[in-house]
């Protein structure tokens, strides 16, 4: 086992181990996922998130043992990250691994529970949206935040990024599922733009989002679109192409 929480909750620390072992018959199930489950319990009086991911199948076991660092390491390290570098994410706790001579078993990240108002999907789905056009502007322009830090978030997609509306009618985000991300010195357009094809399938949004990308980064708002919309075809065509191949095999 191996188990590391954040410096600032040590005085907590048998309590969130308990926790964790107890994880299988305890607390409130927010999702129930084929590879994740996700459930929030009370610690220290406030209230926690804890990702329990799947077991890996057997060449990973290994390769998360002794190769790579398992998801919940990584979602831990790159939170950390993320709040230096000025980038909100869930608060991040700790997080535990276990592992037998085959390898990696199972594996936890904990994070404080961050109540949002919606996901960027919201707008996605709902194009009368209150406040829908400041929201995507707002929105692109943490995107451009990450980017000018380097930050290639490999799951940028519409649920994974939690939105919550200030008192003074501005908008705070939140990314989370932070296992996959890569950090740059600095990132060329064309990954820029591969970076935001996951977003939405729909070209008005892809427009919107394009003008105020190019207001930002100082090129032409019809090459940015451009070269956005190419990518997001090229990414919905691969996904519902996967999603046929799969379908036909069930």
């Amino acid at each position: 086992m191996n188990f590391y929480i954040n410096e600032s909750c040590k005085n907590e620390e048998r309590q969130l181990l308990h926790i964790l072992q107890s994880f299988d018959s305890e607390g409130e199930i927010l999702v129930k996922g084929k590879r994740n489950t996700l459930k929030i319990f009370s610690l220290g009086g406030r209230i926690i998130n804890i990702k329990k991911f799947k077991t890996p199948n057997f060449v990973n076991r290994l390769a998360y043992k002794y190769i790579r660092k398992s998801k919940a390491k990584r979602s831990y390290e790159y939170a950390q990250l993320l709040l230096k570098k000025g980038i909100g994410t869930p608060f991040p706790i700790g997080f535990l691994e276990n592992s037998d001579v085959l390898g990696l078993k199972d594996s936890y990240y904990v994070s404080e529970q961050l109540d949002a108002d919606f996901t960027f999907r919201a707008l996605v789905e709902d194009f009368s949206f209150p406040d829908f056009e400041n929201i995507v502007k707002a929105f692109t322009r943490f995107t451009f935040h990450l980017h000018e830090n380097g930050i290639e978030f490999k799951d940028h997609s519409p649920g994974n990024t939690l939105i919550r509306k200030t008192p003074e009618g501005k908008y705070d985000f939140f990314l989370v599922d932070l296992n996959r991300m890569n950090f740059h010195s600095s990132m060329p357009f064309e990954l820029r733009m591969k970076n935001m094809a996951r977003l939405t399938p729909h070209q008005h949004m892809v427009a919107m989002i394009s003008e105020e990308y190019a207001h930002l980064c100082g090129e032409k708002p019809e090459k940015v679109f451009d070269y956005l919309w190419e990518e997001t075809s090229k990414f919905q065509y691969h996904f519902f192409r996967k999603k046929i191949l799969k379908s036909r095999f069930l």
